[in-house]
């Protein structure tokens, strides 16, 4: 495989070690981003007919509810990818194992917090108001979501070696993780589906723990191998270290909040507005959609760090012939969701048959919304790549504020329905995408004072 991607580094005249290191980790990912999207495709059919729709709607609501707690790593997993990236590109290694020490011990104590203080309140809470479901689901989703929360957060520590091996360049790493994750989810499901009747239960305990095991294998391997250099101890656990992955990480930790309040909380206002059976058709065309947008995520992932090492080597020539190529693959990307428009119908039709209707209607939305935030992406990773994300933290927390009752106000009020979420979604996206090309623009040229330049 890798004399393979050797001899088409050298075809298509790519010359750059950075670059060569970016297109090979593209390639690779791509395969494994291949496996994963197929195998996602077809976990979705087995997993409807396994649990039946109001169950799978529990599920994907259940799913995006415990992702909103992402944000308890108040962003020290981005300001880690960037200070490890600076600290190994000027060779302090002392500097880079104390960002990682710092990182995993910090982590590691709030999750324990959070498992303790969930655990207790769970008791309270009735979970079948929250998921707008049957009242009979209780004792199971009373048990289910300690467990699904307990090994997130578990998650949360294990899952920062990804972003070491991201940081160092190493950046198919985290696809191949994945890939095994959903191959392997895909098998388990398979084998429930052959072995027991439907539990919500057990498909979400089983769905909870697997991940967990292959990032606990992973972060062994590495430490003992590839990154023993950089093992975490509690010796290196230092205030100063936490302060500099802190310092940006709060950036991070802000944009995350509001990132999962503007594109994390559709499932449940749909759930709670017209039920969580209405959240399937709502993502399964986001699933459907969502593959450009993966797909271009892919390529530009590893720019991240790689425009962190460039930044800080003062090698703008590169970045400016990077972002060319990136913003050309961007309107490709865009030019292929609406085509995917126009084979939804067909696509729905062969993938789930006529157990879920998706209206055309919401297809549409769906692509402007992916048109629209694919536009700004590329000019995002450079900003985060360099650091400099105030701008993009006060824009971003301004939209999420609206987002909820514009919302509401669409899907319920104006009387669009689901489309309706995404509509409001949509709104709120527009501002990122003025910002973000102009403020690139001013940084690369030089030319970022004040607001444009934190």
């Amino acid at each position: 495989m890798k004399n393979f991607i050797k001899k088409i580094l050298l075809k298509v005249g790519i010359k750059s070690d950075r670059t060569k290191n970016i297109t090979k980790h593209v390639l690779l990912s791509a395969i494994y981003k291949g496996g994963s999207i197929l195998s996602g495709f077809i976990l979705v059919p087995l997993t409807i007919n396994y649990l039946d729709t109001e169950n799978y709607g529990v599920w994907l609501t259940l799913s995006s509810f415990i992702a909103w707690f992402a944000f308890f790593d108040v962003g020290i997993g981005n300001g880690l990818r960037n200070k490890f990236a600076e600290a190994k590109t000027k060779g302090d290694l002392t500097l880079a194992r104390g960002y990682v020490s710092s990182a995993y011990y910090t982590i590691g104590a709030l999750s324990l917090g959070l498992i303790v203080l969930f655990s207790l309140f769970n008791f309270l809470i009735d979970w079948t108001k929250v998921f707008n479901t049957s009242p009979e689901l209780q004792r199971n989703l009373g048990i289910l979501m300690p467990i699904v929360f307990g090994f997130f957060c578990v998650q949360l520590v294990a899952k920062l070696i990804t972003t070491i091996y991201t940081a160092d360049q190493n950046h198919s790493m985290q696809g191949k993780i994945n890939f095994f994750i959903q191959v392997g989810s895909l098998f388990l499901v398979w084998i429930m589906t052959k072995t027991s009747e439907s539990s919500l239960l057990i498909f979400g305990i089983i769905y909870s723990v697997f991940p967990v095991i292959v990032l606990i294998a992973l972060n062994f391997l590495a430490f003992n191998k590839k990154y023993k250099d950089f093992k975490p101890t509690f010796s290196f656990w230092k205030k100063e270290y936490l302060n500099d992955i802190f310092g940006l990480g709060m950036k991070f930790f802000l944009i995350q909040i509001a990132a999962i309040i503007l594109f994390s909380t559709d499932n449940v206002i749909i759930t709670q507005l017209f039920g969580p059976e209405e959240v399937v058709p709502y993502n399964l065309a986001f699933k459907y959609f969502n593959i450009v947008n993966m797909g271009l995520s892919l390529v530009l992932m590893p720019y991240w760090s790689s425009i962190t090492e460039a930044y800080v080597n003062k090698d703008f020539a590169w970045i400016k012939n990077s972002m060319k190529n990136l913003i050309k693959i961007t309107l490709f990307s865009i030019t292929t969701l609406f085509l995917l428009v126009v084979f939804s119908k067909i696509f729905y039709s062969l993938w789930i048959g006529n157990r879920v209707i998706i209206p055309f209607s919401l297809s549409v939305y769906m692509a402007i919304y992916f048109g629209v935030k694919i536009f700004y992406l590329p000019f995002t990773f450079f900003i985060n790549g360099t650091g400099k994300v105030k701008l993009q933290m006060y824009a971003i927390i301004s939209t999420s504020i609206i987002n909820i009752p514009l919302s509401v106000l669409f899907a319920k009020t104006l009387g669009f329905g689901v489309s309706g979420v995404i509509l409001a979604t949509i709104i709120c996206i527009i501002p990122h995408a003025l910002i973000s090309p102009i403020q690139y623009s001013k940084i690369i040229n030089k030319k970022a004072y004040g607001i444009w330049n934190k």
